[in-house]
């Protein structure tokens, strides 16, 4: 008797609504830049079926007085906005998390061993500031940490939005550590805050949410900057076309060197040709710079927006709950 009734409690429903929703979104987003997106008629009914599998859920789980998901916890203001926030975080954490190794791997030639060294201060920065944030949150105000901690990141996107070919490791490193120590500072204040005015008892359901946000944000942010570089490499490119012109002082004086660089080694014919060649390699490569800069400008610019957001929050009361990030 007791098996059955636990059985009757399972909200099977519930669960096979969230795992079509969950698994329809994520497919569109790993695949939709692959096919075009929307102009992909599978990519249009799999977007069909996510939304009237989320809102079929959301309804049935209002409708059920012990759901696998208690979504009544939004009407608390703090967690509310928590979880959008977090979204956000996870989005912007996630896309320079992608965007950084491809630059380095695809247009500055280093290994994915020389990137992953290049982006392994970024955790250094991060340990450090835990270390600090765990002794100050007690006497700071949780609030002006997270908008610190937004202003910090967007200064150090927009120092990964200075990038071009011709950087060092340094210009990598410390945007890096900032970034590091930027997310730490934003992670456990925010995650105290919305915690912060829940009871015990809704703690297991609220960091479910908590998590399932970040990670859904992480997945939308890093199918936004594939796509923005994308495109903007092409748009960059055919602005930039336009300049191979016989009529432009430039492209002439940059042909003519190449030219005179390659004559002895290939002869006049070929190195015409090369000559060509390689001035559209560098044109294509300087295309794909500036659509990397737009999408650190893009992380920057949402980062700043977050920060009037932040006091949105209630206060805590400093001998309140507080609780662990996970």
């Amino acid at each position: 008797m007791a098996k059955a009734a636990a059985r009757s409690r399972i909200d099977y429903i519930g669960f096979g609504l969230m795992t079509i929703w969950l698994a329809t979104l994520q497919i569109v987003l790993d695949k939709g830049q692959e096919d075009d997106w929307f102009a992909a008629l599978w990519i249009r009914w799999f977007v069909v079926v996510s939304i009237v599998a989320v809102i079929a859920f959301i309804v049935w789980e209002l409708r059920l007085e012990k759901p696998l998901v208690d979504l009544r916890i939004l009407a608390n203001r703090n967690f509310a906005f928590g979880i959008a926030l977090i979204g956000i975080v996870g989005g912007v954490l996630y896309s320079t998390i992608t965007l950084l190794p491809l630059f380095l791997q695809s247009l500055m030639g280093y290994t994915a061993l020389e990137s992953g060294y290049a982006l392994s201060p970024r955790g250094l920065g991060s340990m450090a500031a835990m270390v600090v944030i765990g002794r100050i949150t007690r006497w700071v105000d949780n609030r002006f940490l997270v908008g610190c901690g937004f202003v910090l990141l967007a200064y150090s996107s927009l120092m990964f939005g200075g990038i071009n070919l011709g950087i060092g490791i340094g210009s990598v490193i410390w945007p890096n550590v900032l970034n590091g120590i930027a997310v730490s500072l934003i992670f456990v204040p925010l995650t105290t805050l919305t915690m912060g005015t829940l009871r015990n008892e809704q703690m297991g359901n609220a960091s479910g949410l908590f998590n399932l946000m970040r990670n859904i944000g992480g997945s939308m942010g890093i199918s936004i900057v594939t796509t923005i570089l994308t495109r903007d490499t092409q748009v960059h490119q055919a602005m930039m076309v336009g300049h191979l012109s016989p009529y432009d002082p430039a492209w002439n004086l940059r042909i003519q060197q190449l030219q005179q660089a390659l004559t002895p080694l290939i002869g006049s014919f070929e190195a015409a040709q090369k000559a060509v060649g390689l001035t559209y390699q560098l044109l294509l490569g300087q295309a794909g710079v500036w659509a990397f800069v737009d999408n650190f400008r893009w992380i920057a610019l949402l980062s700043m927006l977050c920060v009037p957001a932040v006091f949105i929050f209630k206060k805590l009361d400093r001998g309140g709950p507080r609780p662990m990030a996970h």
